[in-house]
């Protein structure tokens, strides 16, 4: 997935919701220690910020060089750029070595990833006892019952350009696999559904369809989903382009420790 997101960087540090901080405040009582953890597809540090709040030192790691140089500063957050060229045990060495990692994250983004090979990657890096995988992502967003069915035909019209992995957010995680024993917070095909309600701006909407990736492959191939038709029915069911709205982020998550 390298340079999936790079040319959208920017535009994503303003479209993602923010997840709640209740959030890593359950996985932190979670786990016996709180040394060292590690926000994989870290993108411009957003849960990696979050996580910092319990943890005293967060590697942010991510494949795109573009997302990383979004990546908001924290005296306990260090990021490196992990290229696919590097080998297991490179990786395993460079985060901290194995039996090392109180917690491994991955927001809106463990889709993506060669999931047989991360897993083997996070089995080898959590402490165990103790030490636990946590994933999430969001698939739709509710903001009223005559907006929501105009983005539905928009969704529709993107599925052609999305990634073939990105069908395991659509599913919202029901159907990825998840090896790992449940902490109470999801096992595998029984995700965990969470809210992240948020006031967001016509704009800050646009913003997120903008960050798709679907929508910037479709670009690429010389089709623009977002003509202006689109936007001015999207701006009608919104309210106008000045109304601020508050919405909710339909979420999910999946949380596990190392089978022993």
């Amino acid at each position: 997935m390298a340079g999936l997101f790079d040319k959208q960087a920017e535009i994503y540090l303003d479209a993602r919701p923010n997840y709640p901080s209740e959030w890593y405040s359950m996985l932190a009582d979670r786990t016996t220690h709180h040394t060292l953890a590690w926000d994989v597809g870290t993108g411009n540090g957003q849960a990696a910020l979050g996580v910092a709040e319990h943890y005293e030192q967060v590697i942010g790691s991510d494949v795109s060089e573009a997302q990383l140089k979004c990546g908001m500063t924290h005296p306990r957050i260090r990021y490196l750029h992990t290229p696919l060229s590097l080998s297991d045990d490179e990786l395993v060495s460079l985060i901290g070595g194995e039996d090392s990692v109180d917690l491994v994250t991955a927001a809106t983004a463990v889709h993506y990833f060669d999931l047989p090979r991360f897993y083997s990657i996070v089995t080898r890096l959590l402490r165990k006892p103790g030490g636990i995988l946590a994933v999430w992502g969001y698939n739709s967003i509710v903001v009223s019952p005559d907006f929501d069915p105009v983005l539905k035909r928009f969704h529709d019209t993107t599925l052609p350009f999305w990634n073939p992995n990105a069908q395991y957010m659509f599913d919202g995680y029901q159907t990825l696999p998840f090896p790992f024993e449940s902490v109470g917070l999801g096992s595998e095909g029984k995700p965990l559904p969470l809210d992240m309600p948020k006031e967001l701006s016509f704009d800050g909407f646009l913003g997120m369809l903008r960050s798709w990736s679907a929508v910037n492959t479709a670009k690429e191939r010389g089709v623009d989903l977002l003509p202006e038709g689109v936007v001015k029915e999207f701006e009608s069911a919104w309210g106008g382009s000045k109304l601020r709205r508050s919405v909710t982020y339909k979420a999910f998550m999946l949380a596990g420790k190392v089978k022993l």
